[in-house]
């Protein structure tokens, strides 16, 4: 059973830094993709960013472009998500997700990723 269990959100201060970990157990990863998503008060969950566990290739929201990285430890399974410049609308609570993953598309929608971890708040004040 693949477990997924987030952490290092809190509160920060509008351009601020955070860095979310995503430990992951159950599973050898090597064919999995990693993503993490969130979910805003009042909002439907959006895609946020995504890593193959092998290579390591990646892809970001628009909104995550320049200012987010994804990355993982295979020897630690875990993903990171590192957050520099947030602003009051990063606010949400942030999700890492995996599935198996076959030929090349990056998924970006939640519905398809088959493993959820509980999710760690993230408060930006402005």
């Amino acid at each position: 059973q693949v477990q997924l269990v987030e952490s290092g959100g809190g509160l920060v201060q509008a351009g601020g830094s955070l860095r979310l970990s995503c430990a992951a157990s159950g599973r050898t990863f090597s064919m999995y993709a990693m993503g993490w998503f969130r979910q805003a008060p009042g909002k439907e969950r959006e895609f946020v960013a995504t890593i193959r566990w092998s290579g390591g290739n990646t892809y970001y929201a628009d909104s995550a472009k320049g200012r987010f990285t994804i990355s993982r430890d295979t020897a630690k399974n875990t993903v990171w998500l590192q957050m520099n410049s947030l602003k009051p609308e990063d606010t949400a609570v942030y999700y890492c997700a995996a599935r198996v993953y076959s030929g090349s598309a990056y998924y970006t929608r939640d519905r398809e990723y088959s493993y959820w971890g509980q999710g760690t708040q993230v408060t930006v004040s402005s």
